[in-house]
């Protein structure tokens, strides 16, 4: 089982859309003015997008339709995205090394990086 599939299943993702979701290559498109964030991500199996103000809590719904309380906000050079649902929580963190976008998931004690190139 890939990282991402683990992540996903202690999130109880159902299988076939675990699958669909390992095998997915997004493009992500990150703005920020500083204070407002908007992230999208786009693949053939779903499109989804979220705008916030950074460091205040809103509701999102998640490619897999949870319904969370997440805050984002930048930490040592990265983007912080905490999610918080039904009693369970996880942390996405994105940052830019080497001109790569890294995002690492991280839920209990499981977790997943995913590295996205940058699209000329």
């Amino acid at each position: 089982m890939s990282d991402m599939a683990s992540v996903t299943k202690e999130t109880r993702v159902g299988m076939a859309l675990r699958k669909m979701g390992a095998m997915a290559k997004p493009d992500v498109v990150i703005t920020s003015d500083g204070q407002h964030l908007t992230i999208k991500t786009e693949s053939t199996l779903k499109t989804t997008q979220f705008s916030c103000n950074l460091g205040e809590k809103f509701e999102e719904t998640t490619a897999d339709g949870r319904k969370t309380q997440t805050v984002c906000n930048f930490v040592n050079g990265a983007l912080v995205q905490h999610q918080e649902w039904d009693g369970k929580e996880s942390t996405i963190t994105r940052r830019v090394e080497n001109g790569k976008l890294m995002v690492e998931c991280v839920m209990n004690n499981v977790n997943c990086t995913r590295v996205y190139e940058k699209v000329e």
